[in-house]
């Protein structure tokens, strides 16, 4: 027994479903929080991410916004880009565009001291909470 070839539509549909999945993980965000955020019910939103349905054309803009990206980059018609860093600390932000300019010994170094102060601030979080 031979499947159908599917249509031009269902690969779309596919497609679409695997960049929201794809968009939605990269933010941290659960199927359940970003139902809430766009004020439909999780069962409508898994629908959406599975490809068994399509939002609304109004929601697609809804979640180009929520997700940070253009409407091109939700429907795949381009590749994703890198989400900006937003540092509201403006000397860290001018640090930051100047890491690029640092050897990479002195990166690796950078690196090491970065993941201290997570695993620190994280360890805090964990023992005072």
């Amino acid at each position: 027994m031979t499947s159908e070839p599917r249509s031009h539509a269902e690969i779309e549909m596919e497609q679409f479903a695997d960049r929201l999945r794809e968009l939605r993980e990269a933010r941290g965000l659960t199927q359940a929080r970003l139902a809430e955020l766009l004020e439909v019910s999780p069962r409508v939103y898994n629908r959406w991410e599975t490809g068994a349905a399509a939002p609304r054309l109004d929601t697609v803009v809804k979640l180009a916004d929520i997700l940070e990206v253009s409407l091109d980059e939700l429907v795949g018609r381009t590749e994703p880009e890198e989400p900006q860093l937003r540092l509201h600390n403006p000397k860290l932000h001018k640090l930051y565009r100047e890491i690029d300019r640092l050897s990479d010994e002195d990166q690796q170094a950078l690196v090491i001291l970065l993941d201290s102060l997570v695993k620190r601030s994280q360890m805090g979080q964990v023992l005072a909470g």
